[in-house]
């Protein structure tokens, strides 16, 4: 029997089990990533080509029942997981992860979330996101998508054929050859350059489906002796299982190391039955292995939220040999119950039959479920943070202004900190993005500018990055009092400096610097504002890197001021998300101001400063005299791991303008309000 005729082969559903298990395994008990999703693309690859080559052969593809079919198979198990995480969510997980997980559910539902990891990757505001509970459904998004894009593809060959009156095979083949040129080629230079974005892309992993596909067009085609098919099994399956212990996946695929994993279950579909009580297929085809082949997708879409949330309640950031075998059963235990409670009924169902858009109708409707209880869910965390947010002017949080000298509280006894946890990872402070665009001297600057009353005051650039963008926080009230202009000139992880301090190597940040040097001379603004130190953080010594002066070097030869600020604290977790899982007055949510902040600040000593440059240091407004707290005045510092919350910031704005105009020798200056017929 050919091929590419339509047969069960029990070994794939063996090949199924094995991938599955492989990425439960590596999650749950190594913390690595297998490379068992590739294997899995291949799989779909080369079932679903196969598919579609016979009803081409056939002369017609049938686009609707074949969708329907998909979505009675994908979505009841996917969806019933995805609303069930939401319950348990809004139960379980701190609300400072709930903005995240809400924006992730909604993207898995929708089958767009590798795009929206994506995004999270090259969007640095969202790169200290925690791990989410339904990450996992990237490649069950790309897999959906594949769904609808090689039916489509698979026909339109079909349409060429029919129009040339060709062999559907043939054309068919040089298609998929060129997707799978095109694709490991695009794949492996993004890899090179962006590997995180690469990683989530559906492009960077089209190949993969591609070489299943090829495969399914050219097997019936090769005869391959026994012995090698038995061998070639054997080999197939120690691939697989070695692939994540030999390869760190996470950080080098989807490049052309990929090609282990794929290659590797590509092995055992050529081995295919081999009539050898000792072959892969024997085991791979057992009674045991295609029972959980069965239950792989419902196992594969338990397996990370269980391991998430588990985590979670645990305040644990891995787990052991037994939490690890919990993790396995109790996601082995959900699995079969949705596999048998839900995935199967439907699948076996008349839903879809006896109406035409029966399937369809019925995937809307699962679908605008989770979309409504994820809606509702929305609704209540931004009601909340809203709730919460009005309370922060008043005396009962005094935020950075409790650290000044002879202050006294007098606000309530018992009072929440704010911002509320759930809306604190998302308190950054900045100008209002409709003062943003692009510098018509330089298209990889984005220059916002805050406004003002007729002709300002004074002029301030803040450049850098992002700890230099959350200074904006305190300096904004203070612009708005004194109507002075605001310009931001900001990159996330690239600070103001002629090198690349926070990734070496990076000629983008450097470039982008070069083009902010010219931006401010051209500006030639009353100030700039900036951060002066790095590297506050545990075990590491505070310092004022050299293309930090080198850059302030370049502004003084123009005569405008430079105003370098001490950076402030970076941890090894959340402050907030520790206060929020263990209280305000855990010993363990404070760090020791002596591991952070020597007693003199590194540019005391430093030689040759240019003499434009004035140091600001708020150290004593993010520590007291022994540790550096994450609640002051009633209010959270941190956002995440190292940034000042912007509620935080506007606490400091009253203590900035003094400092600010001190440096500057603008303590006596008047010009505050506008100008006469400004």
């Amino acid at each position: 029997m050919r091929e590419t005729e339509r047969r069960f082969r029990p070994e794939i559903q063996g090949l199924r089990a094995l991938a599955c298990v492989l990425v439960v395994v590596y999650h749950v008990w190594l913390g690595r990533i297998s490379g068992g999703v590739d294997a899995f693309f291949l799989i779909s690859g080369f079932l679903v080509t196969g598919q579609l080559y016979r009803a081409a052969a056939r002369g017609r593809i049938e686009y609707r029942p074949m969708w329907g079919r998909m979505i009675k198979r994908l979505f009841p198990a996917a969806l019933t997981v995805l609303l069930l995480v939401i319950a348990a969510s809004v139960v379980l997980l701190p609300q400072n992860r709930w903005f995240q997980t809400i924006r992730e559910v909604v993207a898995s539902a929708l089958y767009v979330e590798n795009w929206q990891l994506a995004a999270d990757s090259a969007d640095y505001f969202a790169q200290h996101d925690s791990a989410s509970v339904v990450q996992h459904f990237w490649s069950l998004s790309i897999q959906g998508q594949f769904y609808v894009v090689w039916p489509l593809l698979v026909g339109l060959v079909l349409l060429v054929a029919r129009r040339t009156r060709g062999d559907v095979r043939p054309i068919l083949l040089g298609v998929l050859g060129t997707v799978f040129a095109a694709s490991l080629a695009y794949s492996v230079w993004l890899t090179a350059v962006d590997q995180p974005l690469a990683y989530f892309d559906s492009l960077t992993r089209a190949w993969e489906f591609a070489l299943g596909g090829l495969l399914a067009l050219v097997l019936d085609r090769v005869s391959v002796p026994r012995p090698a098919r038995i061998v070639a099994g054997w080999a197939g399956v120690a691939g697989l299982v070695s692939c994540g212990l030999v390869l760190q996946v996470g950080t080098v695929f989807p490049g052309y190391l990929a090609l282990w994993p794929t290659l590797s279950a590509a092995l055992v579909i050529v081995a295919g039955d081999t009539a050898f009580s000792g072959g892969a297929d024997r085991f791979l085809g057992s009674r045991p292995l295609t029972y959980l082949g069965d239950l792989s997708y419902a196992l594969y879409l338990w397996h990370w939220p269980v391991l998430v949330l588990y985590l979670v309640v645990r305040d644990q950031e891995e787990v052991g040999p037994r939490g690890g075998a919990v993790i396995i059963v109790l996601a082995f235990l959900l699995a079969v119950l949705t596999h048998h409670l839900v995935e199967k009924p439907v699948r076996v169902s008349t839903i879809g039959t006896g109406n035409r858009w029966g399937a369809y109708r019925f995937g809307v409707l699962a679908m605008a479920v989770v979309l409504a209880a994820s809606g509702a869910w929305q609704w209540a965390s931004v009601s909340q943070a809203k709730s919460y947010a009005l309370t922060v002017s008043n005396p009962d949080h005094p935020g950075a202004l409790a650290r000044t000298a002879g202050f006294t509280y007098w606000g309530a006894a018992d009072v929440k900190p704010v911002p509320s946890f759930v809306a604190v990872s998302q308190d950054w402070a900045g100008i209002d993005p409709v003062r943003c665009g692009i510098s018509p001297r330089n298209a990889d600057l984005e220059v916002c500018t805050s406004q003002t009353t007729g002709h300002p005051a004074r002029r301030i650039v803040v450049a850098g990055d992002s700890h230099a963008g959350q200074l904006l926080g305190a300096l904004l009230p203070v612009a708005e009092k004194k109507n002075w202009e605001v310009t931001s000139i900001l990159r996330g992880g690239c600070p103001f400096s002629t090198d690349s301090d926070a990734v070496p190597g990076d000629q983008s940040c450097i470039d982008w610097n070069t083009a902010v040097v010219d931006e401010i001379l051209t500006a030639r603004p009353d100030a700039v504002l900036t951060i002066g130190t790095r590297d506050v953080k545990p075990g590491v010594e505070e310092r004022v890197p050299g293309g930090y002066v080198a850059q302030w070097r370049k502004v003084d030869e123009a005569g405008i001021p430079v105003l370098a600020v001490r950076d402030n604290p970076r941890f090894g977790q959340a402050p907030s998300a520790c206060v929020e899982t263990r209280g305000i007055t855990a010993p363990e949510c404070a760090t020791p101001r002596s591991e952070l902040y020597a007693e003199r600040p590194p540019y005391e000593t430093l030689p040759d400063l240019p003499p434009n440059v004035r140091f600001l240091d708020f150290s004593d407004y993010f520590c007291t005299a022994e540790v550096c707290p994450p609640v002051i005045g009633n209010v959270l510092v941190y956002l995440d791991d190292n940034h000042v919350s912007g509620t935080y910031m506007a606490t400091m704005s009253a203590i900035a303008e003094k400092a600010i105009t001190e440096a500057l020798g603008w303590a006596d200056d008047h010009a505050e309000e506008p100008p006469p017929g400004g």
